[in-house]
């Protein structure tokens, strides 16, 4: 084994550039792909929540990163520092991430994420200042334990390298079975195309719609609409900032709410009696739904783990475990178009966005119960099977975060 700096395995570390927001012509339709630290954590970044144009590339001395170069967060809340992932397309970043383009020859990117992973609070206790921020220089000179040929750096790793394929498919075919259900959802509640008492489609069959003021749009000839929380408890998690501890409850706010779950890694944890106190305004219990309040508004995470330990702060609580029956719906209507139009007319914050709890109990839902009824019944078994993809993905997760410490320091070897 050798022991090498990130330098001297990387042809190039560089940082990223935020340009100017005041210049228009640089995020109106964009189209490069512009990455920030808080979505870095994650082991492949496909695509950004933020584009910037060609001419902000072209006019100012931000750089295009390319492919399988490590992305680590210098700065940022939380747990975010010194989250490292690997970019899977050319894209640039902030001034946050330092992004580190390694060379094929001397080191493999996919080994050199691995071992990062593990020391990961090393790699931590390098920064310095009032805000403890990571600097370039600290990174450049972070030291690498390797084999000296690549070839057996990606022997060392194939291992985890299968698993982490195993739960990108898992992910891909939860996707793909959502977006089924969303077809079928649009078809249904967007189109008003559900079945009619003939079986035919109810509104291309010349089923009657009337036009409803709430709305603003015509709906199906007795539908009722009212306010979601006349039909379930809408809440939210504290608005205070308790403080963090070595050892305690996971506290998830918004930005802990991925698509692929729920990101306990850079969750803060907090005290028992905090933990206590923050339940008894907002429980998250099994068959509850979750929705991202600020930043990043609208992520959604239904709740299928039968043991919660965590509490909740700037996100949402629907709490459909009291409706099992209308978990999958309203699940699909946070996702819907509708929700997306209403979330336009009722967003605050100009820097920084969010909707209010008064906003989301007054959404407007319609609800039909032989329809929604039908609708539970025909998407129960694409629900079910992505619930259980979603519980091997963590036992997966479980599973590589216990093997790979022991492989990276020479514990167990995999042949």
């Amino acid at each position: 084994m050798l022991n090498s700096t990130l330098s001297e395995l990387s042809l190039k570390i560089i940082s990223g550039l935020t340009p100017l927001r005041s210049k228009s012509s640089y995020w109106n339709d964009g189209s490069v792909p512009w990455l920030k630290t808080e979505q870095l954590g994650e082991k492949y970044v496909y695509e950004t929540n933020e584009c910037i144009s060609q001419k902000a590339l072209e006019s100012t001395s931000i750089k295009l990163v390319p492919e399988n170069a490590l992305s680590i967060a210098m700065y940022g809340e939380g747990k975010t520092r010194g989250n490292v992932s690997i970019i899977k397309v050319p894209m640039t970043t902030n001034q946050a991430c330092c992004n580190v383009i390694l060379d094929s020859k001397k080191a493999d990117h996919e080994y050199i994420y691995y071992y990062l992973k593990t020391q990961y609070n090393e790699l931590r206790n390098l920064s310095s200042g009032v805000r403890k921020n990571l600097n370039s220089n600290d990174i450049k000179g972070f030291s690498i334990r390797h084999p000296e040929r690549v070839e057996v750096q990606r022997e060392l790793v194939a291992a985890l390298i299968a698993i982490d394929k195993k739960i990108e498919l898992n992910s891909r075919i939860n996707a793909e079975l959502e977006a089924m259900a969303k077809t079928l959802y649009d078809y249904w509640f967007v189109q008003f195309d559900f079945p009619d008492a003939n079986g035919k489609p109810y509104k291309t069959s010349g089923g009657k719609m009337v036009y409803n003021e709430t709305l603003k749009r015509e709906i199906p000839e007795g539908w009722g609409v009212s306010n979601i929380s006349s039909i379930i408890d809408v809440k939210d998690g504290t608005h205070a900032s308790p403080k963090p501890v070595e050892q305690g409850f996971p506290l998830i706010t918004s930005k802990n709410l991925k698509k692929s779950g729920l990101d306990f890694d850079n969750a803060n944890l907090i005290s028992e009696s905090d933990y206590i106190s923050v339940n008894m305004r907002s429980q998250v219990d099994t068959g509850d739904i979750l929705f991202s309040m600020i930043g990043n508004i609208g992520t959604i995470y239904k709740v299928d783990e039968q043991e919660i330990n965590f509490a909740i702060k700037n996100v949402a609580l629907y709490k459909t475990c009291a409706v099992p029956e209308l978990q999958n719906y309203i699940y699909m209507y946070l996702n819907s178009w509708d929700m997306l139009r209403y979330m336009g007319n009722v967003t605050s914050g100009s820097i920084q966005k969010f909707i209010g709890l008064g906003a989301l109990r007054d959404m407007p839902i319609f609800l039909n119960e032989e329809i929604v009824a039908l609708f539970e019944n025909k998407t129960k078994s694409i629900f079910s099977q992505m619930t259980t993809l979603k519980f091997q993905n963590q036992e997966l997760v479980s599973l590589r975060d216990w093997l790979l410490p022991m492989l990276m320091n020479g514990q167990v070897t995999v042949k």
